[in-house]
């Protein structure tokens, strides 16, 4: 669905996309139509040609110098007959905050950590390794996963500049996984990792016309992530269908040693590809969070259309249901999200390879500070700062919020709202539609339905509803913890009865008629 009263900017055509699935891909390299290596400098020549000239996305932050090889080595196995699974060739882009012990660097984007190079692969990138992808480069995001600052500009970092919105080049990206959004859906790599501590997969997800999966907490591995706050954080995938989350999903889930977060996760964890059924919708009870509507009027319309469109599919609809405790803890997410990062990152950044000069939250504000026109030139880092005041997390403070947040979130938010109906998910909008970047004033968010999920370690999945005007929204199926199975099969199901998706066209802006 696209509302009218536009009038569209075109700069020059960037070359046609193919957008080949993880599927597609696998045939063609079993029948011998392509190789890995083949299929790695097709994506390597489409980042030349679109991330780094013509529309200039900016998504990619470092190439892997070594996806060649890699994808040579992959090739070789193949016609030994050894191939890992569906991945096997697949290319992938990683978020510049999780740890790859290769020649790339890992920076969460600060000019502080431009140098260093992990010690150790982190699980997701050793889990993508095993399932024979080939880690194809790097993406940008909003420097420090968007929690320097309440003034920042999502997809912004000191070493990689700003990214843009494939769909609307003047147009955000949102974040903080702002590069794997732009970078998966102006076709530069097949799939991509993200990482959400409140909104950062889901959100530029549903602005750049992707399916995002932010899983239950303790689905995926955290180690060798750059962090913000263990209560909260996770990575997940990011791609331009359903199938292709769920098998990406797949392949970097299940429990670690390294987190012990995750000790549950291989009693949760399943084949999701499992659940792509077009009929799952038929008999499921659905909830309509209203809650989240009314930010956006444009985007009220699709969300009701699509509202529609799972009933004609089958689904029962309660229209509207209230999720209980809404807004109520905001403040206490705050808190445990700020005590949590001070404690998180000073761990993170102590294990870094000694070469490494900055060991501590107070070593990187004053390396901020020391490199304010390169590190601070449209905003500041007053959340740090906020950060390096608090204390430790055996302050009663902390405990009373965490406690506090996880119990309205959880148990008497999205559970008992489930509860109440006898439902099986709940729908919102994702989000409204993306916003102009405007480094001097900040973000300005029309709307995000992600906390609920986030701060309760609940899944949500988010995939394409429309557009409004040329831009893209998403409609986010929530549910209780470990229900990635069901959500995937409700998203997989709306997705083949509406095709939503339409790819982005790279325009230069988009101006209202009226």
């Amino acid at each position: 669905m696209l509302l009218p009263a536009t009038v569209l900017a075109q700069p020059e055509s960037p070359p046609a996309s193919e957008e080949q699935s993880i599927h597609d891909l696998a045939q063609k390299m079993q029948h011998k139509e392509l190789s890995a290596h083949a299929l790695a400098q097709q994506y390597l020549d489409r980042i030349a040609t679109i991330d780094k000239s013509g529309p200039a996305v900016n998504a990619v932050i470092e190439i892997n110098p070594d996806a060649l090889a890699i994808a040579d080595r992959l090739d070789s196995l193949r016609k030994k007959g050894k191939v890992y699974g569906p991945l096997h060739g697949v290319p992938v882009l990683v978020k510049d905050n999780i740890d790859t012990a290769d020649r790339m660097h890992t920076s969460a984007g600060s000019l502080a950590l431009a140098d260093s190079i992990a010690v150790k692969d982190s699980t997701v990138a050793a889990r993508l390794r095993a399932a024979g992808a080939v880690i194809l480069g790097k993406t940008n995001l909003s420097e420090w996963a968007n929690f320097r600052s309440n003034r920042s500009t999502s997809g912004w970092s000191g070493r990689g500049g700003l990214t843009k919105n494939p769909y609307a080049l003047d147009r955000n990206a949102c974040g903080s996984s702002s590069g794997t959004g732009a970078a998966i859906a102006a076709d530069l790599a097949t799939v991509g990792i993200g990482t959400e501590t409140d909104g950062s997969i889901v959100c530029p997800a549903s602005v750049n016309g992707l399916v995002g999966i932010k899983p239950t907490l303790g689905l995926v591995s955290r180690a060798g992530i750059v962090p913000i706050a263990h209560s909260q954080d996770t990575a997940g995938p990011m791609a331009r269908s359903v199938a292709d989350a769920a098998a990406l999903l797949g392949a970097i889930a299940g429990s670690d040693a390294r987190d012990p977060a995750t000790k549950d996760a291989d009693k949760h964890r399943t084949d999701y590809t499992k659940a792509l059924d077009a009929n799952s919708l038929r008999g499921a009870r659905i909830g309509v969070v209203r809650q989240f509507t009314g930010f956006d009027p444009a985007t009220g319309k699709l969300f009701d259309a699509a509202i529609a469109r799972l009933k004609a599919a089958g689904a029962v609809v309660v229209d509207p249901v209230e999720l209980p405790n809404l807004g109520k803890y905001d403040d206490e997410e705050g808190i445990v999200l700020r005590y949590e990062f001070k404690t998180d990152v000073n761990t993170y950044l102590a294990q870094l390879a000694p070469g490494v000069k900055t060991r501590s939250l107070a070593d990187l504000i004053a390396f901020n500070e020391a490199h304010a026109d390169r590190e601070m030139p449209w905003f500041g880092q007053e959340t740090f700062e906020k950060s390096q005041k608090r204390g430790t997390l055996h302050d009663k403070e902390y405990l009373d919020a965490l406690a506090t947040s996880k119990r309205l979130a959880g148990p008497e938010g999205i559970d008992a709202a489930l509860a109440k109906d006898r439902l099986d998910a709940l729908i919102a909008p994702t989000s409204g539609p993306a916003w102009t970047t405007d480094l001097v004033n900040g973000d300005h968010f029309s709307g995000s339905s992600s906390t609920p999920a986030a701060v309760a370690g609940y899944p949500a999945i988010t995939l394409p509803m429309g557009l409004v005007h040329e831009l893209p929204v998403g409609i986010s199926f929530f549910g209780a913890a470990w229900s990635e199975a069901k959500l995937i099969g409700y998203a997989y199901a709306f997705e083949q009865a509406t095709h939503a998706r339409i790819p982005p066209r790279f325009l230069s802006h988009i101006e209202n008629a009226n």
